[in-house]
């Protein structure tokens, strides 16, 4: 007879808002509230739904699903914009208010939070005590379409998988002698971690079940994964606590899918400055410059350009970057022979910090730019920086005319960065 688990402290919380951007889209609007609502980036049936709430998610719509098919799948369906902007300030308000109760460990996206309980909030009462007085926060100081479920477990890993047992409003603690019998049922893919890659490979391996991924060795794991994630995966999915690890920066970058009416290269063109220009103030006001850029596209008939251009020298000013891209444009185009861009991509590459020295020149006078006209365009850039934030992005530009192309390029929330705010004005 095996010996018992011996469980493990519960030394994480972790809270999943529900249905994010939808929730806050009828909280904003009564008009929206009980009706199968689709978060959408554009307006227009070839899109797909970036959020759907409660009530779409009883016809079987979800994140990715088409809109067109998800119209025929709920004919009531109601399309909402998506407005980024509020989302952020309803994360910054989520967090305030989580915080009156206990401090936040980590934000692991725009909709997730974790907490490190200490000693006395690792008993399970007061955990539960704290779970459901931050909800309560929520619905009374945020707003009463804001719910979360919540999971509490021995590590983040396994908190965040308690949170997804019971939704929407969930609270479930999952202890280790709880595993593997409380997911038992789940599908390999509902675990975090075990994509649609991974989970052929598990299939491979003899590993068909959670009950068979549970059992499985760590060796067995890490042969799965091709390294040691699958031994980190081992160990957290048996509740040790690992720790997280700050990320660094290593490049930054933008990219916006097309609605059909900008399509054409010219107008195209006008959005890969536009990116651009977005990319360059962020990356100046993260502290970094760049020495590569690189520019993407995809065409409707899924045909794709890529090109790079690394500089003599890592710049931040936006009038180089620019001269960069001009020059990129052309070879992109030509690789699908300039047909109609479906989605474009700028990204700043090799950064490195503004305080790290910046390598002397063994030939400054092949440099076709002067120090001094470097100066004069990094302040330049600088100033364009200040009059956004002061009077709203789109104010001033290079490459575009302001306010061009303000309605189809600007800041979205990836499932991996939450934007700052001052980005909303870049």
């Amino acid at each position: 007879m095996p010996s018992p688990i011996h469980s493990p402290a519960l030394r994480w919380l972790f809270l999943d808002l529900n249905s994010f951007f939808a929730s806050v889209e009828q909280q904003e609007d009564e008009r929206l509230r009980g009706r199968p609502i689709a978060v959408v980036p554009m307006m227009s049936d070839a899109t797909c739904a970036i959020a759907a709430s409660f009530e779409a998610k009883k016809f079987g719509i979800k994140t990715g699903t088409n809109i067109g098919d998800a119209k025929r799948m709920c004919p009531g369906l109601v399309l909402v914009q998506a407005d980024h902007g509020r989302y952020v300030e309803y994360h910054e308000k989520i967090k305030t208010e989580i915080e009156r109760h206990y401090p936040i460990e980590v934000v692991a996206s725009i909709d997730e939070v974790g907490l490190l309980l200490d000693a006395r909030h690792q008993e399970e009462k007061v955990a539960l005590d704290l779970a459901r007085r931050i909800k309560a926060g929520l619905q009374e100081n945020v707003g009463e379409c804001i719910t979360c479920s919540v999971g509490i477990a021995p590590n983040r890993f396994l908190a965040k998988l308690a949170s997804d047992i019971q939704k929407p409003d969930g609270l479930t603690v999952l202890r280790l002698e709880d595993m593997p019998e409380k997911i038992a049922h789940w599908k390999l893919t509902d675990l975090c971690g075990v994509g649609r890659r991974m989970e052929p490979r598990l299939h491979a391996a003899g590993i068909l079940t959670i009950e068979d991924l549970w059992n499985a060795a760590p060796e067995d794991l890490r042969q799965v994964w091709g390294g040691v994630g699958g031994d980190r995966f081992w160990h957290e999915l048996h509740g040790e606590d690992l720790g997280h690890f700050a990320s660094q920066t290593r490049s930054i970058g933008h990219s916006h899918v097309l609605a059909p009416e900008f399509r054409r290269p010219p107008e195209a063109v006008v959005v890969a400055r536009r990116l651009l220009f977005k990319a360059a103030s962020r990356m100046r006001r993260e502290g970094y410059r760049t020495s590569l850029v690189s520019l993407s596209v995809r065409t409707e008939d899924r045909n794709r350009g890529d090109a790079d251009l690394r500089l003599t020298r890592p710049v931040s000013d936006t009038i180089t970057l620019m001269q960069t891209l001009e020059q990129l444009w052309p070879v992109v185009m030509g690789q699908v022979r300039w047909a109609r861009v479906k989605k474009v991509a700028v990204t700043l590459l090799d950064l490195e910090s503004n305080s790290t020295p910046e390598q002397m020149e063994l030939f400054p006078e092949l440099n076709a730019v002067s120090p001094e006209e470097t100066a004069r365009r990094d302040k330049l850039s600088s100033v364009m920086d200040s009059l956004n934030q002061r009077y709203g992005r789109d104010s001033i530009a290079v490459g575009f005319v302001p306010n061009q192309v303000k309605t189809f390029s600007g800041t979205k929330i990836a499932f991996t960065r939450i934007p700052d705010k001052e980005e909303f004005q870049e």
